[in-house]
C-alpha cells in the first residue's frame, strides 16, 4: 500500500493524545495527587494534539467539503464509527479539562470523567485499528495484533509524552509514577510489533499470477504495470519503495520507534534523568512515523498481481 502523510499523522499524534488522556485518568483514579493546573494544562495539550490529528486527516481526503458524510455509515464502516468517536472523545477532553479549571467537585474531574475518558480512548484504537483488521484481503492487516499493536503502541507514547510534561511542569511525584509504566509498555508494544513482524515475514499470498490470469504456467512472468502512464491503482495501492528501503525502515522504527525511548526511559526511572524523559518524545515520535510507515508498505493489496512492475 502507499502510505499517505496525512494518515501516518492521524494515527501517529492522535495515537499519542489518547495515552497521554489515559495516564492522566488512570493517575486521578488511583489518588495520585495532581496539581489542577497541571492536569487541565496537560488535558489541553492532549485536545490541542486530537485537533491537530483530526486536521491531518482531512488533507487525505479527496472532497474536503464532503467530510461529514464520512460518518453516515456507521452501521457496517469501521471509519464511520472513528469519525464519531474522535469528536466525542475530544468533546470529552475538553470538557474534563474545562471542569478542572473551573474547580467542579472531585466526583467530575477525579471519577465520571477520567472513567469515560478511559472508555472512550479504547473504543477510538479500536474503531482506527479496525479500519484495518477488518480487511480480510490484506493478510498483514488482518490479524488481532493490528488491534493490540495501536493500543500498545499508542499508550508507550502517550505515557512517555505524560512523563516529559510532568517534568517540565516540576510534577516529580507524577512522572515518577508514569515513567515504570512508560518503559513497561514501550517494551510491550516492541514485543508484540516483532510478534507481527514475524508473523507477517511468514505470510504467503493466497493469490498469484497464476490463479488471477486463470493461466497454470508456472513461468509466468510480468514485465508491465499494466497501464503505460500509471493510474490511481498504480499510485495508491503500491508504494514504488525498493525492498532495501523496507529493510532500513524496518530496522529504523525499531531502533528510534522502541529501542532508544526505552533506553532514555530506563535512564531517566535509574538514573534520575528528566532530559533523558525529555528526549525522548521527539524520538519515540520519528521512529513511530516509519513504524506506521512501514505498517502501510508491507501491506500486500492482490491488486498488484495486475499492477506494479514498470517495465
Amino acid at each position: 500500500m502507499h502510505p499517505a502523510w496525512s494518515i501516518l499523522l492521524f494515527t501517529t499524534i492522535a495515537g499519542a493524545a489518547q495515552g497521554l488522556v489515559v495516564a492522566l485518568a488512570v493517575a486521578c483514579l488511583a489518588g495520585l495527587a495532581l496539581d489542577g493546573t497541571f492536569l487541565a494544562g496537560s488535558l489541553a495539550v492532549s485536545a490541542v494534539l486530537l485537533a491537530a490529528a483530526l486536521l491531518a486527516s482531512f488533507f487525505h481526503l479527496g472532497h474536503k467539503l464532503r467530510a461529514w458524510r464520512a460518518a453516515l455509515m456507521w452501521r457496517t464502516s469501521w471509519m464511520s464509527r472513528e469519525v464519531i468517536a474522535l469528536p466525542v472523545f475530544i468533546t470529552l477532553v475538553v470538557g474534563w479539562a474545562l471542569a478542572v479549571a473551573g474547580g467542579a467537585g472531585a466526583l467530575w474531574t477525579h471519577g465520571v470523567l477520567p472513567v469515560l475518558a478511559i472508555v472512550m480512548a479504547l473504543v477510538l484504537w479500536y474503531c482506527t485499528a479496525m479500519i484495518y483488521a477488518c480487511l480480510r484481503f490484506i493478510q498483514e492487516w488482518a490479524h488481532p495484533l493490528t488491534v493490540i499493536n495501536y493500543t500498545l503502541i499508542g499508550l508507550s507514547s502517550g505515557l512517555v509524552l505524560a512523563g516529559a510534561l510532568g517534568v517540565l511542569a516540576g510534577q516529580g511525584a507524577f512522572a515518577g509514577a508514569v515513567t515504570p509504566w512508560a518503559l513497561a509498555l514501550t517494551l510491550a508494544a516492541w514485543g508484540t510489533r516483532t510478534l507481527a513482524l514475524r508473523r507477517n515475514a511468514g505470510l504467503k499470498p493466497k493469490s498469484t499470477l497464476q490463479s488471477a490470469t486463470g493461466i497454470r504456467d508456472p513461468r509466468i512472468t510480468q514485465r508491465s504495470m499494466g497501464l503505460t502512464g500509471g493510474s490511481f491503482n498504480t499510485r495508491e495501492f503500491f508504494h514504488h519503495a525498493s525492498l532495501a528501503v523496507l529493510r532500513r525502515t524496518r530496522l529504523v522504527f525499531q531502533v528510534l520507534g522502541f529501542a532508544v525511548p526505552a533506553a532514555l526511559v530506563a535512564l531517566a526511572l535509574f538514573g534520575g534523568s528528566g532530559a533523558a524523559l525529555l528526549l525522548a518524545v521527539p524520538v519515540q515520535f520519528a521512529g513511530l512515523l516509519a513504524e506506521r510507515w512501514f505498517f502501510f508498505a508491507q501491506a500486500r493489496h492482490p491488486q498488484n498481481l495486475y499492477y506494479q512492475f514498470v517495465s
